[in-house]
């Protein structure tokens, strides 16, 4: 197990990584975070983009299900034009 690790929250509502957590998990400037807090306990995930290959897949996946359910290039192409008038 991880050896502990303090921190305190600034005036700001910042909160510092301890260097050796950023440096054992390859944290560096700029990287984002999921926080979800629930009761006295709050948790940072890392967002990372998915691969090439994942990407690929995921659209291929929805291409299929919009197909299916007989959405139509014309259909998504209205859609974001109504929500980027917005």
């Amino acid at each position: 197990m991880a050896e502990l690790a303090t921190t305190r929250l600034s005036s700001k509502g910042q909160v510092v990584i301890p260097e050796d957590v950023r440096q054992r998990l390859g944290l560096k400037p700029g990287v984002q975070f999921v926080v979800v807090g629930e009761g006295d306990v709050v948790i940072l995930k890392t967002i990372s983009p998915p691969s090439m290959k994942d990407f690929d897949g995921l659209v291929s996946k929805i291409r299929s299900q919009a197909r299916r359910a007989g959405v139509k290039p014309v259909d998504v192409a209205a859609a974001v034009k109504k929500v980027r008038a917005k």
